[in-house]
């Protein structure tokens, strides 16, 4: 059965850890992006959790994700990457990414620097995707990027 896919253009980036990740969605925040269109997903740790409590004032969701086990996460990318098949849990990042316009090679290396204990986090804007690709430049998001809309990867 397949799978509906959101129409929506994410930006994706992945901070090497947690106090890199603090000062970049401070940095989104203070630059008007609502908590609403963050996302951010990173590998279970009491650093992570406490990320998302602080940034969002929420407790993390926790989902196994295939390849890196157990994350905490929140927004709307996680929705669009686990759709209604579970495909975080049964086939993970790099064979999701598509759902947010990006190429499995994508995928691969978001997946591949999260495991390794960095923090992806993402803004679903289309109007403001290139705000977010300078934010996340300048405060040190690695291998930042604007993902294709639907239909176009």
């Amino acid at each position: 059965m397949p799978v509906s896919e959101s129409r929506e253009c994410f930006t994706i980036c992945v901070f090497q850890d947690t106090d890199w990740a603090s000062r970049g969605l401070d940095a989104l925040k203070k630059r008007g992006f609502d908590d609403t269109v963050i996302s951010v997903l990173s590998r279970q740790t009491s650093d992570s959790s406490a990320l998302v409590e602080q940034a969002f004032g929420v407790e993390p969701m926790s989902i196994e994700v295939k390849g890196l086990g157990s994350v905490v996460a929140r927004g709307p990318l996680v929705g669009a990457l686990q759709g209604s098949d579970d495909g975080l849990g049964c086939t993970g990042v790099a064979a999701t990414i598509h759902r947010a316009g990006f190429q499995a090679h994508d995928g691969f290396i978001f997946q591949t620097l999260t495991e390794r204990g960095g923090v992806m986090v993402a803004v679903e804007s289309e109007s403001r995707a290139a705000d977010a690709l300078a934010l996340f430049h300048s405060y040190g998001g690695g291998n930042a990027a604007i993902g294709a809309w639907i239909g176009r990867v």
